[in-house]
């Protein structure tokens, strides 16, 4: 009876993860599909929880094998380890603010990835005490800890990279090595030798060995991959290392033998690899290039230096600029996140539209370093979601502009992608903000961008700089507006 039950448990824990997905796609049903989520994984803590206890039996059966001393003291184990994670995860949520998100989803990425290498060492241990005991292939059981550890130990260490870039502790530049194509083909290929040397190793100690080697290759390939990814494609590593975490998640199910493992490691694998191509596209890069980490940059020369004069605007001048405007666009980047300067655009935004002035919002689709990161950061200021448009949906409008107002963002709005070819960033779509009348780029200073590109838009004839944090310039902006 308990298995049925556990079973049904598990089932209803999947949908509802695929019902959180589904919520998740869309702004009005976020917080739903938010909901969705959490009661899944409530459902599904509790059933592996209990399933860790269930035997073959009547509920009498069950309860004597639960009140077991050495099964109360794995109980306990187990609740201590969900009580601690718990806390830290709610500590998480509190302090972590919107702006060291990206990196904060790296880090969690990583402890997916050590938590499938810890798995899999725990399963070969397993599996080979089983076939000394009652002998038997086991190929099948070796073959999905060998991927798992694989598949987890790039994921580790390649979120580290990506956290440690996101973070500002390593260079957001990409790493060039001679021939760094190769070396990646190298670790596969021989990733790939030792797993044929470790499945028909006669010995639990020999095949040990070969698991121990590839763990380490594999911990360099993922420190290698990502630390040669430029800062202008992070936030498609990001998405490709949630994609990475989901089939390490589902190498852990196959190896525990847990269904629903194996079904929420698919969903996040595939839905992370799509979000992942989608955002290639948008970038218009290939996807092949930026997983074999960076493929085909070998040319791109990064360029910081000026390019002329630019010119400034105070914020009573940018104030009048947008008093006399009939149509204002609003490019939101992450320097708007760290200044969290998102409530008072929302009010300058209130204020326009009150005077009847067309405002809207326009988000590139890497704006912030995570996808959908400034839609966040739009709707927790009560920004309304109909005046929040993609990019495809408003660069044809730019045109018939009158302001745009850039807080924060550079590398969405480089024209450098459009007309040099050289560039790091050239060939991905961006903002086309300068064909507007009047465009005010709200920065601290006239440094590159993440991705360090310099940006010619700074010294376009109707470009004008206004310097300052960027919360402290919106204030007096929406001050001057009274």
């Amino acid at each position: 009876m308990f298995h049925g039950l556990i079973t049904v448990a598990y089932i209803v824990a999947a949908l509802l993860f695929i019902l959180s997905l589904a919520g998740l796609s869309k702004q009005e049903s976020a917080k739903k599909g938010n909901i969705f989520g959490i009661v899944g994984m409530i459902i599904a803590l509790l059933a592996t929880l209990v399933s860790a206890g269930v035997i073959k039996g009547s509920a009498t059966e069950y309860a004597g094998y639960f009140l077991e001393t050495e099964n109360l003291r794995i109980f306990g184990y187990i609740l201590v380890a969900m009580v601690v994670g718990g806390l830290i995860g709610v500590r998480l949520a509190l302090k972590v603010e919107m702006t060291g998100m990206p990196e904060l989803v790296a880090c969690l990425h990583s402890f997916v990835g050590l938590a499938a290498v810890l798995v899999g060492y725990n399963s070969f241990f397993k599996t080979s005490l089983e076939a000394a005991v009652h002998g038997g292939s086991v190929t099948l059981e070796l073959t999905e800890v060998f991927l798992g550890v694989f598949i987890g130990a790039v994921t580790f260490t390649g979120s580290i990279i990506a956290f440690g870039k996101l973070r500002g502790i390593i260079s957001s530049s990409a790493l060039s090595l001679p021939g760094k194509h190769w070396w990646n083909l190298l670790a596969i290929v021989a990733s790939v030798v030792l797993m044929g040397f470790f499945l028909s190793a006669q010995g639990a100690s020999d095949s040990l060995v070969f698991l121990i080697v590839m763990t380490v290759i594999a911990f360099v390939l993922g420190l290698h991959m990502v630390s040669s990814i430029g800062g202008a494609d992070m936030p498609v590593v990001i998405s490709m290392l949630n994609s990475y975490s989901g089939w390490a998640t589902a190498a852990a199910g196959f190896m525990l033998s847990n269904d629903l493992l194996i079904v929420t490691g698919a969903l996040v694998g595939s839905s992370g690899a799509i979000l992942s191509y989608i955002m290639c596209k948008a970038m218009n890069r290939s996807f092949i290039s930026v997983i074999a980490g960076g493929f085909g940059n070998e040319g791109a020369a990064v360029s910081t230096e000026e390019e002329g004069e630019y010119r400034e605007m105070n914020p009573e001048e940018v104030a009048e600029a947008l008093k006399q405007s009939e149509s204002v666009v609003i490019v939101p980047g992450y320097g708007m996140a760290v200044a969290q300067a998102q409530y008072p655009v929302a009010d300058i935004t209130r204020r326009l539209k009150e005077k009847g002035v067309n405002v809207r919002f326009a988000i590139h689709p890497v704006a912030g370093r995570l996808p959908g990161h400034m839609n966040v950061l739009l709707a927790e200021a009560k920004v309304p979601y109909d005046i929040v448009l993609e990019m495809d949906e408003i660069n044809e409008d730019f045109p018939g502009t009158d302001t745009v107002l850039v807080i924060g963002a550079n590398d969405t709005v480089n024209p450098s992608a459009q007309d040099d070819p050289s560039s790091p960033i050239a060939g991905m779509p961006v903002l086309e903000v300068w064909k507007a009348n009047t465009v005010v780029i709200f920065k601290r200073s006239m440094n590159a961008g993440y991705a360090g590109v310099g940006n010619p838009l700074f010294y376009k004839e109707n470009s004008y700089m206004c310097f300052g944090d960027a919360k402290a310039t919106v204030d007096k902006i929406l001050l001057a507006m009274q």
